[in-house]
């Protein structure tokens, strides 16, 4: 019997009502970064769901000790003489520092905003943090834990990599740059030095939105770095033809004699959400996990340079060309993520984050020889099930891509998409944030999703994913997890929850009811009407001047604000690049609020209030 959308919603909301903290909460690991002492004894797994490090016994295949650290910890990384382990803890903004012989937390360092990823150099005096929030690299005295300078990366700062001399850091962003309107998206990888602090080049990556892990080989003159090549300037029409992500690389080096962009895909298969990279001792083989493929790709570098070399024309799109290098396809669990080699480099391990167990693979033969329990729930809530069927590509037309492609770490990906049921260059619409969804209906800029389940259900099945998807608990499970997702720490707001002089300013300013002369603004256009409640939505549809010739309707859906700071581009397009530009390029009337009678510094101030919210 079929359900309806409305009674799915309310399955959702009671499944998510049940599935609430308590004391008794299943509380799942998530391991996905993983880093060998020297010696090869211990593997070191950080868990993101349950805050923890996770010490592997290698020879028994396990858990030795588990260490709490911050809470959702992401970055992990080793000090060259093994004795201090580091992680980065995203909502802390700080590192947890843990002494390896004695296994026991030794101090705290504060980083930027939201630390993914922490390197150290050869003699672990100075430690290197990416900060996706505040998109720069924290270059951090190891041993006072003093931030000394933060270096400027591209946008969504995620992920570090030395080079094996620790001369170099490389630093890749997952957002792409801020840009004009409808422009190729761009991004980079960040070159720093360790012996100057500073950057010493910027390799730009065109129509790449989306770069994760990167590898550099012993040798220092072959790297690779995970990515994907969005197609959102074109219709999402096609995705028969593959012309919606391109999963790929980047290849740069002296092996490369440049920089070359490779896909990882084939004709009628794709390899979604290529994650983590590495690159055995000799040089022979590269390893990339695919999160949404359940897949490990097993790439012969001989075979890909010497293509590389035969064909110097751009292939970056060519889905037969990876049939010349690409060996196999491991599959493995559940979104793995994570990938180092043993030591001596025969042991491939792989974190599969959704099944909470690390796969163990023979580097030579590429066969799965066991795996290893962290220990994690055995009980499979509605909320993992969810989690599982976000990640998973498994729905779409020939697997090419999951929510999470555009909704990278349950975020966004700042950028904009052409969904071809309103018309072709038509109703152009901005990606926003999944932050606390939950009571913000309706979905969809124009307001044409009345509910979640039919914005995850019926349009996903028809306009993106080409295929048949979900039954009826498998989307009551994906909305149910869609709304658990919780809303990060701001971190523009006061510890004790009051607000600086200018934020009390733009408060003022963001609830008046006059103009600055005296005139009533009527309720309509007043910024509290719209933006009400405690998600600062009133879930109606409002003209605010920001229509396009390109929109079928200038009504638009009022946004909810939580943590907007964080998700610009903004308007129902994308086409403001920041939240100044929301008034000063595009209210010239008005209609989005008053503003045109605030001078510069109260407009900063109504903006510093923003991003409290």
């Amino acid at each position: 019997m079929k359900w309806s959308m409305a009674l799915v919603a309310i399955l959702a909301v009671f499944l998510l009502a049940a599935a609430a903290p308590s004391g008794d909460e299943v509380r799942y690991l998530s391991p996905s970064e993983m880093v060998f002492s020297p010696d090869g004894r211990w593997l070191y797994v950080i868990c993101e769901k349950s805050d923890q490090l996770l010490v592997v016994d290698v020879q028994s295949r396990a858990v030795a000790k588990s260490i709490a650290v911050g809470h959702v910890p992401r970055g992990l990384a080793i000090s060259a003489d093994g004795r201090e382990v580091f992680v980065a803890n995203s909502w802390n903004d700080n590192i947890s520092v843990i002494d390896a012989r004695t296994l026991e937390l030794v101090k705290t360092v504060a980083t930027g905003a939201e630390p993914y990823s922490v390197v150290s150099d050869p003699d672990a005096k100075t430690l290197y943090a990416a900060n996706r929030l505040s998109n720069d690299v924290s270059v951090i005295d190891a041993q006072s834990g003093q931030e000394i300078k933060r270096l400027a990366t591209g946008r969504g700062a995620s992920y570090l990599a030395a080079s094996a001399d620790g001369k170099t850091i490389y630093a890749t962003h997952v957002y792409p740059k801020p840009g004009a309107f409808r422009k190729t998206p761009e991004s980079e990888i960040t070159i720093i030095s360790t012996e100057t602090q500073r950057v010493v080049e910027r390799t730009p990556l065109p129509n790449v939105a989306g770069v994760f892990h990167v590898a550099l080989s012993a040798d220092g003159r072959f790297g690779a770095a995970a990515q994907l090549r969005p197609k959102n300037l074109i219709p999402l029409a096609h995705v028969e033809h593959g012309s919606v992500f391109g999963n790929s690389l980047t290849i740069f080096g002296a092996d490369v004699g440049g920089v070359v962009q490779v896909p990882i895909d084939e004709l009628d298969r794709y390899f979604a959400m290529p994650f983590g990279v590495v690159i055995t001792p000799d040089k022979s083989r590269l390893f990339v996990t695919t999160g949404g493929s359940d897949s490990v790709t097993v790439i012969d570098i001989a075979r890909l340079l010497a293509f590389v070399r035969a064909n110097r024309r751009s292939f970056a799109n060519d889905l037969s060309a990876s049939a010349n290098y690409v060996v196999t396809r491991i599959p493995v669990g559940r979104n793995p993520r994570g990938i180092v080699l043993s030591p001596d480099g025969r042991r491939l391990y792989v974190s599969n984050r959704m099944d909470d167990n690390i796969a163990v693979i023979d580097a030579k033969t590429n066969r799965v020889l066991s795996t290893i329990d962290l220990g994690g729930p055995k009980q499979v809530t509605p909320l993992r099930r969810g989690e599982q069927i976000f990640y998973t590509t498994k729905y779409a037309f020939q697997g090419q891509f999951s929510c999470a492609n555009c909704h990278i770490d349950v975020t966004f990906d700042g950028l904009q998409w052409d969904l071809e049921p309103d018309g072709f260059g038509v109703d152009i619409v901005d990606n926003r944030s999944m932050e606390d969804l939950m009571g913000t209906e309706p979905f969809k800029w124009n307001g044409g999703n009345p509910d979640l389940p039919t914005e995850c259900g019926p349009r996903t099945e028809r306009y993106f994913y080409r295929s048949q998807s979900y039954n009826e608990q498998e989307l009551t499970d994906l909305v149910t997890f869609v709304f658990s997702t919780p809303v990060r720490p701001n971190r523009y707001r006061l510890p004790n929850g009051e607000l600086t002089p200018a934020q009390e300013r733009g408060k003022a300013i963001f609830e008046r009811t006059r103009h600055k002369d005296g005139r009533p603004i009527p309720e309509s256009n007043q910024c509290a009407t719209c933006h009400s409640g405690r998600k600062y939505t009133n879930q109606k549809l409002a003209d605010v001047g920001t229509g396009k010739n390109t929109d079928r309707s200038p009504l638009v859906d009022t946004p909810h604000l939580p943590n907007v700071a964080y998700s610009a581009p903004y308007l129902h397009d994308g086409s403001a690049r920041s939240l100044e530009e929301i008034w000063t390029v595009f209210n010239p009337n008005d209609k989005h609020g008053v503003s045109n009678d605030l001078t510069k510094d109260q407009l900063n101030d109504l903006i510093e209030y923003l991003r409290t919210l």
